[in-house]
Formats: C-alpha cells, structure tokens, sequence
C-alpha cells in the first residue's frame, strides 16, 4: 500500500509539471526548428548580448503600464521568483530587479526568463554576475503569457506608470 502511495505522488508531481504553451500577441518568436522550438546555436560567436539567446526578436511594450499584466506578473513573481530575487538592487540568490528594465532589452528579459542556460552559457555579463550568485538561475517552466506578465510587474518595480 506505501509502494502504491508513493508511485501515485510521484506521478501526480511529474505530470503536474508539464509545460503549458500559451502566447501573447505582443511578440515575435525568431525562426524555430521543425517541432516548433526555437533554433539553438551553440557558437557563442552568434549571440546578441542586446537580445539574449531564445526564441523572443521583438517584445511590444506600451508606454504605460498595464495593470491588469502587472498584477499577474506579481502573483507569478511570488511563487516562482521572490525566494531568490529582491524588489531592490540588493542581492538575495540572485541580484536584485531594481532597475532591469533600464538596464536591459524586453527581448533580453523574456528570453532570459524563459530560457536561462543557454544565456548564462554564451553571455559574458551573466557568467560574471554567476560568479557572484554562485547559482545558476534555473528554468522555471513559464509560458509565454507568464513570462510577459513578470516583464509588467519589473516595469512596475521600475516605476511605469
């Protein structure tokens, strides 16, 4: 009966962590292979430091914010991103979001979220902030609609109204 108890756990846990696959219109993914995902390249030559490594070429934002994103932008932030990141520029895990949107593209910001290894491996400013951080940012999992809404809520932290 345990046997049985702990198999039913294990497959509730993994199927439960399926990926989704929602879109947003407000973006374009760059040229993907035959299955849909983007095309990877392993030359570090290749990489757009202004627009990461991922499938996001153009991220429409509007010059003022939108609430309704932003709020579920935070609710996705307090599950999957507050245990490692401050609102503030100080550190926790990772660096703090104060100022991210400033700093970086919306195309670098959604590929990063949605697509971490791959950056961290080929973008020389990421490699130096790990030698900070000591831990990889790992792979949340979350759809493009989610990554979208945290991109609101970081504007927000910044202060766009």
């Amino acid at each position: 009966m345990r046997k049985l108890s702990l198999f039913i756990v294990a497959f509730v846990v993994l199927t439960s962590c399926g990926k989704k696959n929602e879109s947003n219109d407000d973006f374009t993914p760059a040229a993907a292979t035959e299955e849909g995902m983007p095309a990877e390249t392993t030359d570090a030559s290749s990489y757009d430091p202004k627009r990461g490594e991922g499938k996001y070429t153009s991220v429409e934002i509007g010059a003022s914010l939108d609430q309704a994103m932003a709020s579920k932008g935070e609710g996705v932030s307090n599950a999957k991103c507050t245990s490692c990141h401050k609102l503030t520029d100080e550190k926790l895990v990772g660096p703090g979001w104060k100022g991210v949107t400033e700093r970086r593209t919306p195309e670098w910001i959604m590929n990063f979220i949605t697509n971490p290894d791959p950056m961290i491996d080929k973008d020389p400013e990421l490699q130096a902030q790990l030698e900070l951080c000591l831990l990889r940012m790992p792979n949340q999992g979350l759809n493009d609609g989610e990554a979208r809404d945290i991109l609101e809520y970081m504007r927000k932290v910044d202060g766009v109204k």
